[in-house]
C-alpha cells in the first residue's frame, strides 16, 4: 500500500515513522516535505494532485482551513483518504469530497514508536488493508464521530498534559535532591509502567493507586496534597477548554 501524506508536520511525520516505510509526501513547506521524504527513503511531489494519483491511501494532515483548496486539489482521487484534521467532523469532510471515500481518525504522537492511540470515527470504517495499517501504530478504537473530538482531550492532547506533570514531578525531585538526568529517568520509567499497570487492571485507576496508599502513608499526604492544589479541577478545565475552545 502506498501511502500518500498531504503535509509534512508533526502529526503527519510521527504517523509516517510509526509506519517506517517510505512515503509520498507534499507540504507547503517542499523543504519540509523533501527532509520528511529523505527520512523515510520516500519521494516529496510538487503538488497535492500528484500524491492522490500515486498513492492508495492519502492522509489529510494540513491545516484544517485548508481543507477547501486541498479537497478541490485531490477531488476524483480513487484513493482511500485518512484524515487527521482535528475537530473536522466527518460531515464536513464527506462534504468537502463527496465522491471519495474519507476515514476520519484522530492519532496521538507515541504512534511515533508504535505506542499510540488511534480514534477511528465508526461511521467511516477503514478497508480492511487501512485498518491493519492503522494497528501497527498502537490501540486502535472505534467511536461515535460526536465523541471523536472529546477524546482529543483524552488521548491526542494528552501526551502534552502528562509530560507537563512528569516535568512538574521531575522538577519537584530535583528540589529535593535528585538530578535532572536520574529523576526523568525514575519519573519515565515509572509513568510506562503505571500506563502498562493500569491496562492490566483492566483500566481500574482506583485499584490501582489504592494498591499504592496505605492509611496515612507517605502517598496518601501526596494524594492530599494533590487534591488540595486543584489537580481533577486542572484536568476537567483542560478537557473543557480542548471540546469546547
Amino acid at each position: 500500500m502506498r501511502i500518500g501524506l498531504i503535509g509534512a508536520g508533526n502529526m503527519a511525520s510521527a504517523l509516517a515513522r510509526g509506519w517506517g516505510e517510505p512515503v509520498l509526501v507534499s507540504d507547503v513547506s517542499a523543504e519540509r516535505a523533501q527532509a520528511l521524504a529523505a527520512e523515510l527513503g520516500g519521494e516529496a511531489l510538487a503538488s497535492n494532485a500528484e500524491v492522490a494519483r500515486a498513492a492508495d491511501v492519502v492522509v489529510l494532515a494540513c491545516k484544517p482551513a485548508q481543507l477547501g483548496a486541498v479537497a478541490a486539489d485531490i477531488a476524483g482521487t480513487t484513493a482511500e483518504v485518512l484524515s487527521v484534521l482535528g475537530g473536522v467532523a466527518l460531515e464536513d469532510l464527506q462534504a468537502a469530497l463527496p465522491d471519495v471515500r474519507v476515514v476520519r481518525i484522530l492519532p496521538n504522537t507515541p504512534v511515533e514508536i508504535g505506542r499510540g492511540v488511534v480514534v477511528v470515527a465508526e461511521e467511516s470504517p477503514p478497508s480492511a488493508e487501512l485498518r491493519a495499517l492503522l494497528e501497527r501504530l498502537g490501540l486502535v478504537v472505534d467511536l461515535p464521530d460526536r465523541l471523536v473530538d472529546v477524546a482529543m482531550g483524552a488521548m491526542s492532547c494528552a501526551p502534552a498534559f502528562f509530560a507537563l506533570v512528569a516535568e512538574a514531578v521531575v522538577d519537584a525531585a530535583v528540589q529535593h535532591g535528585l538530578t535532572p538526568e536520574v529523576a526523568g529517568r525514575l519519573t519515565a520509567g515509572t509513568l510506562e509502567g503505571t500506563g502498562a499497570l493500569i491496562a492490566a487492571r483492566g483500566h481500574d485507576t482506583l485499584a490501582v493507586r489504592r494498591a499504592v496508599t496505605s492509611p496515612g502513608g507517605s502517598t496518601a499526604r501526596g494524594l492530599a496534597a494533590l487534591e488540595r492544589g486543584g489537580v481533577r479541577a486542572a484536568f476537567l478545565d483542560a478537557l473543557d477548554a480542548v471540546v469546547k475552545p
